[in-house]
C-alpha cells in the first residue's frame, strides 16, 4: 500500500472522502496465482513469484487499492499450523490445515504457540523481511497485521461442528479454547508491529461470527474480537466476515472495528443501519456470482445498481462481498473500475 493510498483509506474512514469512488480488494491466494497464472503451489513456495504476483496486480490495477497489501499467507493453514496442525498442500488448490483437537479434553494440552518460531509464521515474517527493499522500492509500504480470528482459528483446530457443539454443549471448554487462542493472535499482532514499525492497521478475518446468535455473539465473540483489536495501537481495525453478519454488525462499534467487508447478501444500506455512521464499509458486489462467473456487461451494470442503491456513499469503498474469488478475469475488473468511475 502506498502512503497516498493509506491516506486516501484513512479519509473513507473518517467519512471525509469527497469522490464517493474509492475502490478496494482483498486479495490473497485464492486469486492471484490463478490470475498470475503460476501453480498456488509455486506461488507458496517462491518468494519470486509471490513478489511478480502481487506487484503485477497493483501495476495492472492502479485505481485499487488492495488490502491488506502484500498479504505474506499460506492459505488457511496460517495460524493453525503454529498450534501443530499438520498442513496438506495441492499444486493448484488451496492447502487445508488437519484438525489436532479429537475431543474437548484436548483443549488444555494444546501448546500456546510461540510466534517468533513456532508453524509456518517465521517464513511468512522472513519473506516480508527479505523482500521489504523491494517493496518499498515499489513505492509500498507494509502497514497491516493480519490474523484471522478466534472462532475462525478454533474450528479450523477441531471441526466446525464439532466447535458449535462446544459453544451449545460445553460454554466452559469453548471459553479456554478462545482464552488460548486469543492470546495467541494478540500476541502475532504484536510480533507483526515489532517486525515491522510501518504497520498501523489490523485486518481480522472470522467468517464463523456469521454462525452464531446475538446472545452467543456477546458471550463468545466481543471480549475476544475486543482483545484482539486492542493487541496494538492501530488507525484501522478491519474486519472481515463474509458469513452472516446482520448479527454481529450493532456489536462493530463496541468491538473497536471501523472498517467492516461484510457478505453480498447484505445491502449495504442495511449494514449502515445496523453498523452507525462510525464503521466505514467495503462490499458488496457478489463476488462469485458475479464478479468471477459474470460478464464485463453484468459487472458494469451490477456495480452500478450497487452503488445507485446505497443512500449514503460516505465512509464507502466499493468492493465485494468478500476478498477476489479464484478466476476473476481482467476484463471483469476493468469493468467494475469502469462502472465506478461512470457513476454520477
Amino acid at each position: 500500500m502506498t502512503n497516498k493510498q493509506w491516506e486516501e483509506l484513512l479519509t473513507v474512514i473518517e467519512g471525509k472522502s469527497c469522490s464517493g469512488k474509492d475502490i478496494g480488494f482483498i486479495i490473497d491466494s485464492p486469486w492471484l496465482p490463478g490470475w498470475s497464472g503460476v501453480s498456488t503451489l509455486d506461488y507458496y513456495t517462491s518468494d519470486e513469484i509471490w513478489l511478480k504476483s502481487n506487484l503485477r496486480a497493483i501495476d495492472t490495477f492502479p485505481q485499487i487499492t488492495f488490502l491488506p497489501g502484500f498479504w505474506s499467507e499460506y492459505g488457511m493453514c496460517t495460524e493453525p499450523s503454529a498450534f501443530g496442525a499438520r498442513s496438506v498442500w495441492y499444486s493448484e488448490n488451496l492447502p487445508h490445515a488437519e484438525k489436532v483437537i479429537h475431543s474437548s479434553d484436548d483443549i488444555a494440552r494444546l501448546p500456546q504457540p510461540k510466534v517468533e518460531f513456532d508453524g509456518l509464521l517465521p517464513f511468512m515474517i522472513n519473506r516480508l523481511k527479505n523482500l521489504e527493499p523491494r517493496i518499498a522500492a515499489a513505492g509500498h509500504t507494509i502497514k497491516f497485521a493480519v490474523t484471522r480470528g478466534p472462532l475462525n482459528i478454533a474450528t479450523f483446530l477441531m471441526g466446525t461442528t464439532e466447535f458449535m457443539m462446544l459453544l451449545a454443549m460445553e460454554p466452559e471448554k469453548a471459553h479456554e479454547l478462545l482464552e488460548k487462542i486469543t492470546r495467541f493472535i494478540c500476541d502475532w499482532v504484536q510480533y507483526q508491529k515489532r517486525c515491522f514499525p510501518s504497520i498501523e492497521g489490523i485486518l481480522l478475518l472470522d467468517d464463523i461470527v456469521g454462525f452464531v446468535g446475538e446472545t452467543e455473539c456477546r458471550e463468545f465473540v466481543v471480549p475476544y474480537l475486543q482483545r484482539a483489536f486492542k493487541s496494538i495501537p492501530s488507525q484501522v481495525r478491519f474486519f472481515h466476515n463474509d458469513a452472516f453478519g446482520l448479527v454481529c454488525a450493532p456489536f462493530l462499534r463496541e468491538i473497536g472495528v471501523n472498517l467492516f467487508n461484510f457478505a453480498f447478501d447484505h445491502p449495504i444500506n442495511q449494514i449502515r443501519e445496523l453498523a452507525g455512521p462510525e464503521v466505514a464499509l467495503i462490499g458488496n458486489l457478489a463476488p462469485r456470482d458475479i464478479l468471477a462467473a459474470g460478464t464485463p456487461e453484468t459487472v458494469y451494470k451490477s456495480t452500478q445498481e450497487m452503488m445507485r442503491d446505497t443512500n449514503d456513499h460516505h465512509g464507502i469503498i466499493w468492493s465485494c462481498g468478500g476478498g477476489i474469488p479464484q478466476n476473476v478475469p481482467t476484463e471483469n475488473l476493468n469493468a467494475f473500475i469502469s462502472a465506478v468511475n461512470d457513476f454520477s
